[in-house]
């Protein structure tokens, strides 16, 4: 993970030492150690002091303050590109811009509209890794560590929100992983911001097989296959969920269609 000296806090943030000291004194960061006892701020800690600096400038309580930055840490990954993100203070909260998605700091809470000046009081960096640096890496971390794999797949998603690799991969390691919710609103915001794909259409159907929405999973399998009528597993397997349904006609529909495609292949 990168660290960052104080020297290149300053150039990066464009905050006098004074300025950095203070916020750690506040608690606001708590900066690690490099050699010779310097300080030593991770991606979160620049985060977190730009954010804490707009915020104390706001004349936000510095116990909202605190309760804020400690739900921005819970919910940024270890590192991400330092493009595509910024994070602005909006009246008393904190606002996070990642690629086409707005959030709340505290809550979590999707926005649908962005209030306020995203620029007022906002943390914009400018360089970083490109989107299919961070896929690759994701691709090659998933059998090694997984939670580096879904971080690096939201770093390729925060620099191109329309990468539906990514946006597959990590529905798809989420749903591995057992978090199922996740899973969920991952392939939901793809489909959204990507349009219908055919293999996300069909894992998400796989998901909602396994959350144990049969219906919605034959609708999203139904949809796979018309977008790629040539998807012979996604045949097989709302072949299989047809006859879960009490649905024996296109139960026998799809595996012929299914052993058609395969002959063919």
């Amino acid at each position: 993970m990168q660290q960052y000296g104080v020297r290149e806090v300053e150039k990066l943030l464009q905050l006098p030492r004074s300025t950095i000291r203070a916020l750690v004194a506040a608690g606001f960061v708590s900066p690690g150690r490099g050699p010779r006892n310097a300080w030593r701020f991770s991606f979160q800690d620049l985060i977190a002091l730009r954010t804490a600096q707009a915020l104390v400038a706001a004349k936000v309580p510095p116990r909202r303050i605190l309760r804020s930055l400690r739900a921005l840490r819970r919910r940024l990954p270890q590192s991400m590109p330092l493009s595509g993100l910024s994070v602005a203070a909006v009246a008393d909260r904190v606002i996070v811009k990642e690629g086409a998605s707005r959030w709340q700091a505290e809550s979590g809470q999707y926005l649908l509209g962005f209030e306020g000046d995203p620029a007022a009081g906002s943390l914009s960096i400018l360089q970083g890794k490109p989107r299919t640096q961070w896929f690759e890496e994701g691709a090659a971390l998933e059998n090694s560590d997984s939670a580096g794999a879904i971080d690096a797949y939201r770093a390729a998603i925060a620099a191109d929100p329309t990468h539906v690799d990514a946006r597959i991969n990590l529905g798809r390691l989420l749903h591995d992983t057992g978090r199922l919710a996740q899973a969920e609103n991952v392939y939901r915001e793809a489909i959204a911001a990507c349009g219908n794909d055919a293999i996300l259409l069909f894992n998400f159907g796989v998901l909602l097989d396994d959350m144990k929405r049969k219906e919605e999973a034959a609708k999203a399998y139904e949809e796979a296959l018309r977008t790629d009528p040539a998807f012979a597993d996604c045949c097989y397997n709302l072949a299989l969920l047809c006859e879960e349904l009490g649905r024996p006609r296109d139960a026998i529909r799809h595996m012929a269609r299914y052993r058609r495609l395969r002959r063919g292949q």
